[in-house]
């Protein structure tokens, strides 16, 4: 196994480092949730320099048996991720791996029966590769479902993907999955249009969402499961759109510190916390959201930090191809991942596609024209002796390290600090 069993275990429970206890609120992860190779090479990187367990996940649409957006399979995806820490430093027992909305969402288009079905399929060879954190979200509309999926028929769905995910475990030997269930978050990649205010999860929903699982799994024959459903994803509040965020309000979510005082073993999980102030994170983190989940945030760090290296490769030498018309070029011949969540006029389409916070461009970065390009970049300014006023001008927030010689004039390196850098703010919500 590349996980440790206790880390996520513990985080409901209270666990202790060096014979101090620790308790709920003291102990918080971060969850990377992406799959671009220089993301999660700064994850693991981040977390090897500070000692601390580095937790990643792949959602159903990014890896799964059929490769989904990324060309990834499961094994394919932890091959990569445990080549990346090993080569960063990260030991074995630090790297942890998760599976985020695993159900039938990429086949939504089938019938229930068929999804299904390869939504067991998928967590099938999430377990074999050595996933063991697994968010199982059923709550997806198949083509012959209700519009709106009762609460039990969401459970049952879930326990079922349980049933094959404990069967592969046992097949290989590997330890038992830990579990979250709940899928109250926030559309995926952001809202749609500008939002200012945002209902925290209801805590009687959160209660029956814990007593359908717990019924559903006592159905399937496995009543001992929900002592391994280690937290629920609630809607905390927080939101992001295009160009604003919904922060953290932890006076309108007080109310659900009661579902935790009721179920001592859970901590909550959080989606879509990307953009929120370093306060708000610690607010959540000390409101027992002790899984915070970030991807965009990530993504669009890098995004910014490769559109300004391309704006300094031009200003050093005026004829270099401009990264962002590439992209522009990629997203026009292939709208697909944006043209359903931009909306307004041409001019307006144009900014969201390279600047929104939902950071729909970052679908595109794995399209071979985009790797060719970004390597191009790299490969240009690799050796360059690129003067100190060009980081103050292009690359500001990394400029003060670089002239002290805490960063080496190496725009990979310069790429890896900015993503780097989300992360620390992260670090700094709790001890992990």
């Amino acid at each position: 196994m590349s996980d440790h069993p206790d880390i996520l275990a513990s985080l409901g429970t209270g666990w202790s480092v060096s014979g101090q206890p620790i308790t709920r609120g003291e102990r918080v992860i971060t969850s990377v949730c992406s799959a671009h190779p220089l993301v999660l090479e700064a994850a693991v990187t981040h977390g090897a320099a500070r000692g601390r367990p580095v937790l990643i996940e792949a959602t159903c649409n990014q890896v799964n048996h059929q490769g989904g957006y990324t060309g990834l399979a499961p094994a394919g995806f932890c091959a990569l991720v445990r080549d990346l820490a090993a080569r960063c430093g990260l030991p074995t027992q630090h790297l942890l791996l998760g599976g985020d909305h695993l159900g039938p969402n990429p086949w939504t288009g089938l019938p229930a029966d068929a999804a299904m079905a390869e939504a067991e399929t998928m967590v099938a060879a999430y377990v074999a590769a050595g996933f063991r954190k697994l968010h199982l979200d059923t709550s997806m509309r198949c083509v012959d479902d209700p519009d709106v999926l009762p609460v039990p028929v969401i459970a049952t769905r879930a326990a079922r993907l349980a049933v094959v995910a404990e069967r592969v475990a046992a097949e290989h030997g590997l330890s038992p999955p830990l579990y979250v269930i709940g899928t109250e978050v926030p559309p995926p990649g952001g809202a749609l249009e500008t939002i200012e205010t945002l209902e925290p999860t209801p805590p009687a929903m959160v209660e029956a969402t814990i007593a359908a699982q717990q019924a559903a799994f006592t159905a399937a024959g496995l009543p001992e499961l929900m002592g391994r459903v280690i937290a629920v994803v609630v809607q905390p509040g927080v939101e992001f759109g295009h160009s604003n965020v919904v922060p953290y309000d932890p006076a309108a979510a007080a109310g659900l510190q009661s579902v935790l005082a009721a179920h001592p073993g859970l901590v909550f999980e959080a989606h879509s916390t990307d953009y929120q102030p370093a306060d708000r994170l610690a607010a959540l983190a000390r409101d027992g959201f002790a899984i915070l989940k970030v991807g965009p945030a990530l993504t669009f760090a890098l995004r910014e930090g490769l559109y300004a290296l391309s704006a300094l490769a031009t200003a050093l030498r005026p004829a270099a191809p401009a990264l962002p018309t590439v992209m522009e070029g990629l997203m026009l011949a292939h709208p697909r991942e944006w043209e359903r969540h931009y909306r307004g006029d041409a001019d307006s389409q144009r900014l969201m596609r390279h600047f929104s916070y939902s950071d729909r461009i970052r679908y595109y970065w794995s399209m071979a024209e985009a790797r060719a390009a970004v390597d191009g970049l790299l490969a240009s300014l690799e050796g360059v002796d690129i003067p100190l006023p060009f980081v103050s001008q292009f690359l500001p927030t990394l400029y003060q390290r670089v002239r002290d010689g805490l960063l080496p004039v190496d725009p990979r390196a310069w790429l890896l600090a900015l993503v780097g850098d989300v992360l620390g703010i992260y670090a700094g919500a709790g001890s992990f």
